[in-house]
């Protein structure tokens, strides 16, 4: 084998691995995008704790085929960006929409979640879930309302009998 295929072959297994490891991820049309607008959007996927690859699409196909992966061919075209997050799996989803109405110049091919492919409008629609800690939140108030409301109602009894 020659030095270009050992090369190649290398990046197709970090693919593999990078995508066996992630929770979810995005795959992105970047075009139009100047450096500057580039260098924000990575930003604001590394505070988000999302990694942002610009890769080779016959390389990314060759990785999730040899995975199992074959929805994804047919997205893989043009100028290809992958968003993986290992944590979050919403993310991802979340920094590409909203970079994509605030840039106005991208958009969303498709991506995977639970190891699933999941097409633009599901991307679309993961989105506008709130993240795990604010659902937490809203569960734990949910929870705390009859017991909230209980209290309330022994305090105005006892009031009432004094």
């Amino acid at each position: 084998m020659n030095a270009n295929k050992i090369a190649k072959r290398e990046i197709v297994d970090q693919i593999k691995d990078k995508i066996q490891r992630a929770s979810s991820f995005v795959i992105i049309d970047y075009k139009g995008l100047t450096v500057a607008e580039d260098t924000q959007l990575r930003n604001e996927f590394r505070k988000a704790e999302v990694e942002y690859r610009v890769l080779k699409n016959t390389l990314v196909k060759i990785a999730l085929n040899e995975l199992g992966y074959n929805d994804f061919d047919a997205d893989l075209n043009g100028p290809t960006a992958v968003a993986f997050s290992y944590g979050d799996a919403i993310a991802p989803s979340k920094v590409a929409v909203q970079s994509i109405k605030k840039l106005n110049k991208m958009s969303v091919k498709c991506g995977m979640l639970d190891g699933k492919y999941v097409d633009e409008a599901t991307v679309q629609a993961l989105s506008k879930v709130p993240n795990k800690e604010t659902l937490l939140a809203m569960l734990l108030s949910v929870l705390q309302a009859p017991i909230r409301g209980l209290a309330v109602a022994l305090n105005e009894i006892a009031k009432k009998a004094e």
